[in-house]
């Protein structure tokens, strides 16, 4: 037991996970302070903390690094067709069955299938199953470049039967200048910086989370104080998150079959359980902020993907333990 803790606390179930469920409720008792009224300018912060968010994640990033693992094509292929392509229309063939009640927590459980994959939960799960490390970092590296194109599109062919406006158009100049650019010239000055990011980690990962932190609260202050949660009881709740736990038991299962059916190796099939099953909550916090500008509907969107990043977390380091004991 004291392992699986120890695990669940590599992956990302530590102090900033209950730290983010401590935003909520601060959300919910102080919402004045995460509107656009309140007297401390929350919302500049952080978008600028965003760029700064992504500009070290692509110094983090090796450029030769990244081009000699694309070798293992069919592994990557499948990791994300999964990811960007299998997700989503699963979603949509539940949707078309169930249909329309509580448009926006479907809008968000469609916006989470969308999202890209993690990167650093993922390659330490892949780790603890004993999977093809290298296939695993080089893939949430890619997911993570990729979903700032795919993730828009698809929220593009979905709203315009929704209640929420979306421009592509404008959201891709925003998530350029405010995502990509940002990353690309991280990644141009990754010779340089690398080795000073590599000693002040720890202090770049506490800013990471400072500014998640800042976005969950600001989302879900909105929300309260429109009360877009009002009529939502816990029953409720506790039935997204089994919906959230069967999805995401699905897909991995639907990942176990696949990766069968094409013969990988047991390390391979890790790498696509765990970096094909994962979603992104930084970057679905900070590419939502840009994708959808009204906060009150933001923080009801994000909902299912703060529920399913604790299932991940949680059932994943799980399996993850079991697999790599075996």
């Amino acid at each position: 037991m004291s392992s699986l803790f120890g695990n669940l606390k590599k992956v990302g179930l530590n102090t900033f996970f209950f730290l983010l469920i401590g935003v909520i409720f601060l959300a919910k008792i102080f919402p004045e302070w995460g509107t656009s009224s309140s007297p401390i300018p929350l919302k500049q912060i952080t978008g600028i903390g965003i760029s700064v968010i992504f500009f070290f994640y692509g110094v983090k990033l090796n450029p030769r690094k990244l081009i000699q693992d694309l070798a293992n094509w069919k592994l990557h292929l499948v990791v994300q067709v999964t990811t960007f392509l299998i997700f989503p229309l699963v979603i949509l063939i539940l949707y078309s069955i169930w249909g329309e009640e509580n448009s926006y927590l479907w809008l968000g459980t469609f916006y989470l299938a969308a999202l890209p994959s993690t990167v650093s939960s993922s390659v330490v799960m892949v780790s603890l199953a004993k999977g093809n490390l290298p296939a695993a970092i080089f893939n949430a590296s890619i997911s993570s470049m990729v979903g700032i194109f795919i993730t828009p599109i698809w929220m593009e062919l979905l709203l315009p039967d929704s209640a929420v406006a979306f421009d592509l158009t404008d959201t891709f100049i925003k998530l350029s200048l405010q995502v990509l650019l940002p990353l690309i010239l991280g990644l141009f000055l990754h010779q340089f910086l690398n080795n000073w990011v590599s000693k002040n980690s720890k202090a770049l990962k506490n800013l990471d989370q400072f500014i998640i932190l800042l976005i969950v609260y600001t989302a879900f202050a909105e929300s309260f104080a429109e009360k877009m949660f009002d009529g939502k009881t816990a029953i409720e709740l506790f039935t997204l998150g089994g919906l959230m736990l069967l999805f995401f038991l699905f897909m991995m299962l639907l990942m176990h079959i696949i990766s069968k059916a094409l013969n990988f190796s047991d390390a391979d099939r890790i790498t696509v359980l765990f970096c094909g099953s994962k979603k992104s909550l930084v970057q679905g916090a900070v590419m939502g902020r840009v994708m959808f500008p009204d906060p009150i509907i933001f923080g009801v969107i994000l909902l299912p993907l703060m529920i399913y990043h604790a299932l991940q977390l949680i059932v994943g380091s799980a399996i993850a333990q079991r697999l790599g004991g075996r």
